[in-house]
């Protein structure tokens, strides 16, 4: 395979952020063979099934976000993988908590690990941002949202890392207590968070 080929595959990609799904790739021009030795010689990564993303691309940081996303459509990034996002935790993520309606059919994915929540038709649908990743829309939900979503689910993701959240939330994104409060009535939580809201606001 020529050096032009490759270089001109690896144009494609910077001028798409780096990040390409298989189909786009293929429309754009790559020959699927030629992913395939951009792959084997480690100049892409494959992210998940059919998705690729450069090497050196300076989105690798939020690669499972992206992965994720498509590998869960109606998903949404939220809890631990949401704090970590909006960078209001000392916590590390091991999977990409990601909340889907409840109803929906659980994913079963090989890569990223992720781990589901069934979110309520109110809750799923309250506070969700939706952020432009290297082309791909991943739907995240705000820092007020996701504090309150840690509080809900206090006994799976511990107190400590929902207190310190909130804290976090306040010296970092100055956020209005009456919207964390909205959050929490939607979740119904208002009342295992007010006494922390009063004694941190």
């Amino acid at each position: 395979m020529s050096r032009s080929t490759i270089n001109r595959a690896v144009a494609i990609f910077e001028n798409n952020d780096g990040v390409l799904k298989t189909s786009r790739a293929v429309s754009l021009g790559i020959h699927p063979e030629t992913l395939y030795k951009l792959r084997d010689d480690g100049i892409i990564y494959n992210l998940s099934r059919g998705l690729y993303c450069l090497s050196n691309s300076e989105v690798m940081y939020s690669t499972d976000l992206i992965a994720a996303s498509c590998r869960v459509p109606k998903g949404v990034v939220c809890l631990v993988s949401a704090l970590a996002f909006h960078e209001i935790t000392t916590q590390i993520s091991v999977a990409v908590s990601m909340a889907i309606p409840r109803g929906s059919r659980r994913p079963v994915i090989d890569y990223p690990p992720v781990d589901i929540y069934l979110f309520g038709e109110n809750s799923y649908s309250a506070g969700v941002e939706v952020h432009n990743l290297a082309g791909i829309k991943v739907k995240v939900y705000s820092p007020e949202k996701t504090v309150v979503d840690c509080f809900k689910f206090r006994n799976r993701v511990g107190i400590d890392v929902a207190v310190e959240a909130l804290r976090f939330c306040r010296e970092r994104k100055k956020v209005n207590p009456k919207d964390l409060l909205g959050y929490a009535r939607t979740c119904r939580v208002e009342r295992v968070m007010t006494p922390y809201l009063e004694a941190i606001y």
